[in-house]
């Protein structure tokens, strides 16, 4: 059973996806719904695979005993979900969102070759996340600045932070906070940062149409054959959660030459990080 955070979009691609990559296997969706989606009378499914936020806590809350695998989610949003008490502990396991930081490392190293030190904005969210970012980083001869701002005061301690960081970094990169990277802030910062001529990598195509230089990320599609290889090869023996085994990459030009920086396009550096040894 496939539970979709929302109607088409992302969502959809990866409801198709899955679909195509289960074909001919002894796996298939039985039924695809929304998270209030009425309960359907028949046998229960051997598997549900929620795709987005607010399909795991949908199925979370539910308490259903059914083995779930969670998609198409950052692992922040999956561990604050996971944590919260329901009935009953089912198996379950995830398919992250998010980027290894060594494979971020390879990227920004072609991406901006010779350009250090990476900047990073962090909350008591993803603070905790900086000595990973560090210890990637400097295996590929890269530093990170970082500064922090506090959810509680977030309106008054976003752009200070921001404007310290970008005047000792050579660019931005975002990660998936919910607390910094909010809708309501993101023009604000690719304007701070374009004021300060430094790009900002982001973490998702809609990031970058929304100005950011770059982003490394991985495609729903490629999520969802991800996870159809993972049930074909465990069944419901569920494996540890994990983040993208694929990635793909998106460029925006306009801003690459607002920037007055000469980019090699997706392909080439695609090319680049599948041979850098760093990354293999």
């Amino acid at each position: 059973m496939l539970i979709l955070s929302y109607k088409g979009g992302v969502y959809g691609e990866f409801s198709k996806s899955l679909e195509e990559s289960l074909s001919g296997t002894n796996w298939s969706v039985s039924a695809t719904l929304l998270p209030d989606s009425p309960a359907i009378a028949g046998p229960p499914p051997d598997l549900i695979i929620t795709v987005g936020v607010e399909a795991l806590k949908r199925a979370w809350a539910k308490g259903d005993p059914t083995p779930i695998v969670a998609t198409l989610l950052p692992k922040l949003s999956y561990e604050r979900i996971v944590t919260q008490a329901r009935r009953g502990t089912p198996k379950i396991t995830a398919i992250f969102l998010d980027q290894p930081p060594a494979r971020q490392a390879v990227f920004l190293r072609q991406l901006l070759p010779g350009q250090k030190p990476a900047g990073m904005l962090l909350s008591s969210e993803t603070k905790h996340l900086s000595s990973q970012y560090r210890h990637a980083f400097a295996n590929s001869n890269l530093t990170l600045e970082s500064e922090e701002s506090e959810e509680s005061e977030r309106s008054e301690t976003l752009l200070p932070a921001l404007n310290a960081l970008l005047g000792r970094s050579a660019f931005l990169l975002a990660i998936p906070d919910s607390t910094i990277y909010q809708r309501t802030n993101i023009k604000a910062i690719l304007i701070t940062a374009f004021r300060h001529q430094k790009p900002v990598i982001g973490y998702s195509p809609a990031f970058v149409n929304a100005g950011a230089l770059a982003a490394l990320h991985t495609t729903p599609a490629q999520i969802a054959r991800q996870t159809a290889d993972m049930i074909v090869s465990n069944g419901t023996n569920l494996p540890p959660p994990a983040g993208p085994n694929q990635f793909a990459i998106a460029i925006n030009p306009t801003v690459a030459q607002a920037l007055g920086l000469n980019i090699s396009d997706e392909s080439a550096i695609r090319r680049a990080m599948l041979a850098d040894r760093e990354f293999r």
